[in-house]
């Protein structure tokens, strides 16, 4: 396993790209936004958005498993769109993973607006839960699990997106990205909420926006707290950077990240064990980027070198 290096030896994460069998680049299919992933007996799951359009707007989801985390079977759809003229109508996306309670709970982002000219998200986020990760999976009646806040000066007003979760004190802490309204892409920051019961309800923590910046939520406990990979969007003194909070809240810089990935999910093996044993995850998949190609999911590794 890597080794966590103390902040003031300026250590660095220097991350390599690969790519992948069997959901990699493919001529008019998109695949992004995957899940991290996580490991039931001998294989790897991972989900992730598919289309047939470059962003995730008008899209399922759909996983994919692995003995090594290189070569991956596709095994079909995880979730399709909600019912028309609902607040996931339009496109389900962006899913993330918990397990919990013996269940799988599939958290997934939504929108009710029809991709297209003038399109503006409206992104929320549902749960939907399953007695295995194969599915079948049941939306929960509560959902959404997490709005756009009510109040147009908060960080979340306009989209909610991106759920990556812990368990931590007993409780679900549930990472996620805000934009408010009138804002732009390059100005989303990151929230978090957390809930007694992996269904919810989950609550705003007080302290939101956690981190004043990010486009991609890729979080995980390390030792006693919690370690958030910061990718190119936000603030120049956070941006490439690992952050770290011994409370899993006031965050500050422990390293520097050389070619990070985007938007990585990575294999966390201590994130729900809450086991004060996790360490910087050594891989993941991501979004891989070829020319004439949309979107697919490639594979990224993570050294750490001071």
């Amino acid at each position: 396993m890597p080794t966590v290096v103390a902040a003031e030896e300026t250590a660095t994460v220097k991350v390599t790209h690969s790519a992948v069998q069997g959901i990699g680049a493919e001529k008019g299919v998109m695949r992004r936004d995957p899940s991290d992933i996580i490991k039931v007996d001998d294989l790897y799951y991972v989900w992730y958005s598919k289309g047939k359009i470059s962003p995730g707007y008008d899209a399922t989801v759909w996983y994919a498993t692995s003995t090594d985390g290189r070569e991956w079977t596709e095994k079909g759809m995880a979730l399709a769109k909600g019912e028309p003229g609902t607040w996931e109508g339009e496109s389900v996306f962006t899913p993330n993973i918990l397990v919990a309670e013996g269940r799988y709970w599939l958290f997934y982002t939504g929108t009710s607006r029809k991709f297209g000219k003038g399109f503006n998200p409206d992104s929320k986020i549902g749960i939907a839960v399953s007695d295995s990760p194969d599915g079948p999976w049941q939306r929960l009646d509560t959902n959404p699990a997490l709005k756009n806040s009510d109040d147009p000066d908060d960080f979340d007003s306009h989209l909610v997106d991106d759920a990556c979760l812990i368990v931590r004190e007993g409780k679900y802490w549930f990472y996620y990205k805000g934009r408010q309204l009138g804002k732009g892409p390059g100005q989303t920051q990151m929230g978090l909420a957390i809930a007694e019961h992996p269904q919810g309800p989950y609550v705003r923590h007080e302290s939101n926006p956690v981190i004043p910046g990010n486009h991609e939520v890729l979080v995980w406990p390390q030792g006693k707290g919690v370690a958030a990979m910061i990718g190119t969007t936000g603030p120049k003194e956070i941006t490439n950077t690992i952050q770290y909070a011994e409370d899993g809240i006031h965050f500050s810089k422990t390293h520097d990240v050389k070619n990070g990935p985007w938007a990585g999910g990575a294999y966390r093996p201590e994130a729900f064990t809450q086991s004060s044993t996790g360490e910087i995850p050594e891989w993941g998949v991501e979004i891989g980027r070829a020319k004439g190609h949309l979107p697919f999911i490639g594979r990224f590794d993570c050294n750490v070198a001071p």
